[in-house]
């Protein structure tokens, strides 16, 4: 191997050898195109799901299993301990991966019996280890020996570069890699801190490179050599990426791998640097300041090893696992192996190495999918679809979130009610600010651009009562933790806040249920937010510094029609029609936004149910509707409500005066929410494990766990997901999901051009997907795209956790969040299954149109069905 010879000088002496190597080098180009590898991170404070794999769409699933394999020794399919789980469980029909089995072998070009290479894949598929007293026996590394001239013709994929640290520790070199991230680690913390460290980091205004470059040469802990080394950089952080790369010997052609790996070596930090980067409009300004620190520090560290030569790769370890394959699976004696002509080893050792781990995972994969599949079109097809509908006292229009199908049936079984769903901020791309409150927060998808804002306003005198009631409350917490972070005053802290604290704490611990509502009130009684109004006309007198505050009349009406029309609610309205958000209550728990909307960017969704019901009840917006041809009669009223998925309860947010036969429907809905509620919640809380006393009262048990501070499992969140179904009610409506299944409102009927379709498939499907692909991440590789134990988590900075005091900022969900217990799943981990009601047309036009859908699909990102409306012919799309 050729290698090029770096000396490990000082930079400045090297300046007219690189200035040309240097200035080829496009370090902008480099760096976006390396952070297609990691995901953004959002703040805990306003947790949005994120799909790790978003920037890898291009490539099949499969390509990126083999990737993150060769490059980070992770597995993204599900491990044989939870493919055999499902198998007991009744959820992977062998049969299917028998079906699985035979399609990939009709693929491959074999050259030996179609039985015997059945044999050795059924063997291999069901005893995936090959054991390790075999691979390193002197037999099989005697059969290897005498294999060496043997061509085998494989496929000549470039392995992914991987960090010279990285190298250097695994050849027993030092603790490079791990020394490289602790440094990391410590400077992001303190460049990202959102005012939890008690000082800030000097010069930090100045950007993440240039605080850095001034401070590091100051560090105790690397050595005087190592900061020599660090002395001259260059004061352009790009300039100083270039060189990093540059000292350290790396071809042109390997960079952008290179710098993938580092960025894959944290990606909870650099994600949070590129959320940054992103939301501050510096497209990629931070992760070229974070990746010219580590490749800096990289060089610092190990200079002295360099120039790196990698060693070559052994043939004889390349050939073992092959041979062993074929001992352990195909039953071979080294005897027998070595009497077979060499064309025949040759087919053999090819099939061998073309039927590797992820092929298998693969497949059992996809057979745990096409079980899943099935079990949904038989659970479709039993019930047949009525086409007589009766006419609705009341209906409500809740998120698609998961957590609403249960509560959702169990309501359509108490009475004449009707539910639709839709994605939870109602296709409102809006900015929401509370009363008196000077953050504006993005309250609508992630893919989604807020274009407007809407505020809550009262009387200035009612504000200011309001204002002076909360700074108190601020108050009082700002100096509780100024106390707790002075010298002298934390001396005095405990003897003047512990008898309060010890009975706060022992009210929480004796009795959680009563005292979470006790202090909630208390809390409530002490703010007394005001009524409020919210601006919704475009003359509002407020402004905003980016954004219209308010809307435009015709603005007003496209979004409430577009909604409507897009759910199939475009006629036989019910006297009253509830808007339902939703939001989750829970205690002591960083991870509460992931349980809310993630919709409405992380947050509660009531704001949003309040704007569009507001929307709907305004008059011009009624009679701009019925010159669209869609009539609202004068008696229906839209009020908006909140689904407490913790509790499962419906809390009122806006109830405007009603019509007598509103007032009438309210009643009859406020008279069986309890039933509903209590009904909804033992459904739910029989998943959760623990749970002793079975027949305690389950609307007491889940409101004890709302507001438990000790409780892991408040509620099981989206953990489950599985299907996301894009139909009319009736298609669904007597279907038992299980918490399991995205349920979204549609009538191709009212969609002839199919844009509204489009619009489900570009909005709530993606999300949804995020949301599938975390969860699947999360369950799957737990150490590197989860977030560990509750029990364990560190918030640092204020925007995230940490395993201890120095660990990746973690970027998925707890154990507690997908797993029933330390060896047994909740969640299954499955690809997003999208199953759409609507004619064959719909579905290839919708391909056509959509390259980036088509491209998820061909992909293998997410699963596609379609159910034909007139024969209910179910067909999968691939």
């Amino acid at each position: 191997m050729s290698t090029t010879i770096i000396s490990p000088e000082r930079p400045n002496a090297r300046e007219q050898r690189t200035g040309d190597a240097a200035a080829a080098i496009n370090v902008a180009e480099l760096v976006q195109n390396a952070s297609k590898a990691i995901a953004p991170l959002w703040p805990i404070a306003t947790f949005i799901a994120r799909h790790p794999w978003m920037g890898l769409e291009h490539l099949p699933f499969e390509q990126v299993a083999r990737r993150l394999k060769s490059l980070k020794d992770i597995d993204i399919y599900p491990s044989m301990s939870m493919l055999r789980a499902a198998q007991r469980k009744g959820e992977l029909n062998p049969k299917f991966l028998e079906m699985r089995l035979q399609r990939w072998l009709d693929e491959q070009l074999l050259a030996l019996p179609r039985e015997e290479a059945e044999r050795f894949c059924r063997a291999a598929l069901q005893h995936e280890e090959i054991p390790n007293k075999l691979l390193t026996s002197s037999r099989l590394k005697s059969l290897a020996a005498k294999m060496k001239d043997i061509q085998l013709h494989v496929d000549g994929e470039r392995l992914p570069i991987r960090p010279i640290s990285l190298l250097l520790e695994e050849q027993g070199e030092g603790k490079w890699a791990r020394l490289l991230d602790h440094h990391m680690i410590k400077w992001c913390k303190l460049f990202l801190d959102e005012s939890q460290a008690s000082w800030s980091l000097p010069y930090r205004e100045k950007g993440f490179y240039c605080a850095w470059r001034k401070l590091v040469t100051n560090d105790p802990a690397l050595n005087k050599e190592q900061r020599e080394r660090l002395k001259d950089l260059p004061q352009n952080a790009e300039e100083a990426l270039r060189q990093a790369l540059i000292m350290l010997g790396i071809p042109h052609g390997a960079m952008k791998d290179y710098l993938e790996a580092h960025l894959l070596s944290l990606p909870g930090w650099a994600g949070m640097l590129q959320w940054r980067s992103q939301t501050s409009g510096q497209a990629h300004l931070l992760l070229v300041d974070y990746l010219a620190i580590r490749l800096s520090l990289e060089w610092a560290l190990i200079a002295p090893y360099l120039p790196f030569a990698k060693q070559k790769k052994d043939d004889e370890a390349f050939l073992l696992p092959l041979l062993a394959a074929w001992m352990h699976w195909g039953g071979l004696t080294p005897e027998e192996w070595l009497r077979l002509p060499q064309d025949a080893q040759q087919a053999r050792l090819f099939l061998a190495y073309r039927f590797d781990k992820i092929v298998r995972s693969k497949l059992w994969l996809e057979a745990w999918e096409d079980t899943q599949e099935a079990q949904l079109k038989e659970k479709i097809a039993s019930h047949s679809l009525n086409s007589e509908q009766k006419q609705a006292i009341a209906q409500l229009i809740f998120c698609i979130d998961v957590r609403s199908e249960p509560f959702r049936r169990h309501l359509e079984q108490a009475g004449p009610f009707e539910t639709y769903g839709c994605a939870g901020f109602f296709g409102l791309p809006i900015k929401t600010r509370e009363l008196d409150s000077d953050y504006a927060h993005a309250s609508c998808p992630a893919i989604v651009e807020p274009l407007y804002e809407v505020r809550e306003y009262a009387s200035a005198a009612t504000v200011k009562e309001y204002r002076g009631r909360r700074n108190v409350r601020l108050s009082l917490g700002y100096m509780f933790k100024k106390m707790k972070q002075h010298l002298f005053a934390s001396l005095l802290l405990p003897e003047v806040s512990g008898p309060w604290l010890g009975l706060h704490t022992l009210a929480w611990n004796i009795a959680p249920g009563g005292a979470g509502r006790a202090f909630r009130q208390f809390q409530d009684n002490w703010a007394q937010k005001p009524e409020t109004e919210l601006s919704l006309d475009r003359e509002s007198p407020l402004e905003a510094a980016d954004l219209p505050v308010g809307f435009s009349t015709e603005e007003k009406v496209q979004y409430v029609y577009r909604l409507l029309k897009g759910i199939g609610l475009t006629s036989r309205f019910a006297p009253l029609v509830v808007v339902c958000g939703h939001e989750s209550e829970t205690a002591n728990n960083p991870y509460a936004s992931s349980l809310d909307c993630g919709a409405c960017g992380g947050a509660a969704g009531g704001f949003n149910a309040r704007v569009f019901a507001a929307l709907c009840n305004l008059k011009e917006v009624r009679k701009g509707l019925a010159e669209k041809g869609m009539v609202i009669p004068e008696d229906t009223v839209f009020i908006a409500a909140e689904h407490i998925t913790t509790v499962d309860e419906l809390r009122w947010l806006y109830v405007p005066t009603l019509s007598e036969a509103a007032q009438k429907a309210f009643e009859m809905l406020q008279g069986k929410l309890k039933e509903v509620s209590r009904n909804a919640n033992h459904e739910r809380l029989a998943k959760l494990p623990g749970l002793v006393r079975k027949k305690q009262d389950p609307l007491a048990e889940a409101r004890r766990r709302a507001a438990d501070w000790s409780e892991i499992r408040p509620e099981w969140g989206l953990a489950g997901n599985a299907a996301f179904i894009i139909g009319r009610r009736q298609l669904t409506q007597h279907c038992n999901f299980e918490g399991k299944v995205f349920l979204h409102s549609y009538d191709w009927r009212e969609d002839p051009s199919a844009e509204s379709l489009a619009n489900i498939i570009a909005g709530p499907v993606t999300v949804a997907q995020w949301i599938n692909l975390q969860y699947y991440a999360s369950t799957v590789v737990p150490h590197y795209y989860g977030s560990g134990s509750k029990t364990t988590q560190t918030v640092t900075a204020g925007i995230g956790v940490m395993q201890g005091n120095a660990s990746d900022l973690l970027t998925g969900l707890p154990w507690q969040s997908v797993m029933s217990s330390d060896f047994e799943m909740f969640h299954s981990p499955l690809r997003l299954l999208v199953i759409i009601e609507a004619p064959r047309q719909y579905i290839k036009r919708l391909l056509e149109d959509d390259p980036h859908f088509r491209q998820k699909v061909q992909n293998g990102w997410l699963r596609l069905a379609s159910i034909d409306p007139d024969s209910g012919q179910w067909e999968k799309w691939s």
